[in-house]
Parts: C-alpha cells; sequence; structure tokens
C-alpha cells in the first residue's frame, strides 16, 4: 500500500484545511518545495498535491509552483484542484505530472473525464469522490450533488476509470480516523483501485487500513502536526 503526503496549495503557501472549510485554515510552510523534498527524503512513495484555490477557480492557479515540484522530485506526483476540462489536463500532464486528479467534472462531464482516459490512459486519471454523508459533493465541497459515492464509481467504472479517490470529508483534518467501512465496500464491490483520504491521525490507522485492500492513503494534517512519523509509516506497510 503507497503512503502518500498531500500538500494543499492556497496562496502559494502548504495550508491544511478543515473539512474543505477555506475559513479553518492553518498555514504549515511558505515555501512548498522544500516541504515536497521533506517528504520525498522520509520516503513517501508519491505526492499528492491539491491546488486550492484552482479548485474554487475551476482552473489551475499554481502550475509554476507545482511545475518547479516535479521538475525537483523523483517520486511521481498527482494533481487536483479545478480540473474541468481537457486542456486542463493537458497543461498538468504536459509539465510532468503522473496523474490528474478530477472531482467536480466527473459529475458535471464525464464526457471529458472519458476524453482523457482515451487521450493519456486510464492510469493517468485518479477521479476524487467527496462525500459528505455518502453523498458526493462539488466546487472544492461547497456544492452537494445528487449522486451518492457508489453511483458515481461505478459511473466511472462504466467510462474507462479505473482508480478513485475516495475523501471523507467530515473526517479530512479532523484526525478522527479513516472512513474503513467505505473504503473496504469501495475495494469489494467495485472493479476498482482506492486510494483512502481523511482522518489518518496515527501510524496505526494506516495499518489498519491495509487489510481493506485499498491502493494508498492519502496523509495531511497528521504529517504535519507530527501525530504520524512518515517514514515509520511508510515502514509500516512495507
Amino acid at each position: 500500500m503507497e503512503v502518500i503526503p498531500a500538500i494543499d496549495l492556497k496562496s502559494g503557501r502548504c495550508v491544511r484545511l478543515f473539512q474543505g472549510d477555506f475559513g479553518q485554515e492553518t498555514v504549515f510552510s511558505d515555501d512548498p518545495l522544500a516541504m515536497a523534498l521533506q517528504w520525498q527524503e522520509q520516503g513517501g512513495h508519491r505526492l499528492h498535491l491539491v491546488d486550492l484555490d484552482g479548485a474554487v477557480q475551476g482552473a489551475p492557479v499554481h502550475l509554476k509552483v507545482i511545475s518547479a515540484i516535479v521538475r525537483a522530485l523523483d517520486i511521481p506526483v498527482q494533481v487536483g484542484g479545478g480540473i474541468r476540462d481537457l486542456a486542463a489536463s493537458d497543461a498538468w500532464l504536459e509539465v510532468g505530472v503522473d496523474r490528474v486528479v478530477i472531482g467536480t467534472a466527473a459529475v458535471r462531464d464525464p464526457e471529458m473525464v472519458q476524453a482523457v482516459c482515451r487521450k493519456h490512459g486510464s492510469d493517468r486519471v485518479v477521479v476524487s469522490v467527496d462525500a459528505k454523508d455518502g453523498v458526493v459533493a462539488l466546487q472544492g465541497w461547497k456544492e452537494a450533488s445528487t449522486k451518492t459515492v457508489f453511483e458515481l464509481a461505478e459511473e466511472m467504472a462504466q467510462i474507462g476509470v479505473v482508480r478513485i479517490l475516495y475523501t471523507d470529508i467530515a473526517r479530512d483534518g479532523a484526525l478522527t480516523g479513516p472512513d474503513f467501512a467505505t473504503n473496504a465496500r469501495l475495494v469489494n464491490e467495485t472493479s476498482l483501485s482506492i486510494q483512502a483520504s481523511g482522518g489518518v491521525a496515527s501510524v496505526e490507522h494506516i495499518r489498519e487500513l491495509v487489510p481493506t485492500g485499498v491502493e494508498g492513503v492519502i496523509v495531511g494534517r497528521a504529517i504535519y502536526t507530527g501525530a504520524v512519523n512518515l517514514s515509520e509509516a511508510v515502514s509500516a506497510v512495507a
């Protein structure tokens, strides 16, 4: 199982939000590149980058910063936030990003997601399924859709998606533990590879995700506060 450190970018800085609330922001670093290199040095299998400003504006904002990070790292990078058309996907993949993470467009424009899969290959796409009370949220978690997690997962599988990132919004940044049950159901009831996100607060939480069968786990706030030592976490699932 991959342990994937996360960097959320807002106004050029590394931040963490509580349950996706832009009004509850903690700044952890003014140097995203240094932070990315730190997580690589500590053994992160890949880096998960979120362009928070892009998620709100619906278009890439941190292209220059993220391009510099991609050039500096040896580990693969996946990027999400505001990728809502084919041109945005092309822009990220052209600067060397390994995978694009698509959220809102998966609900509103599934044909675009299918087009990215066909043009670049399904392995270059991760669909972000962010949910509250089982209902998928859109627009940087500001709007609720009419889709459930499992409805969207099945629809994505039918158009060629092979990987989703599932986040329980209520747990994100709250350090209350992952949604083990839903992650296990997604593994067992769909054909998709699953990345788990939200709520990780200890190395033990990461160990407990292994039996669910998820492909990877995104770790954010816990590695910034020191609740999780990234090197220890990587060793725990080796």
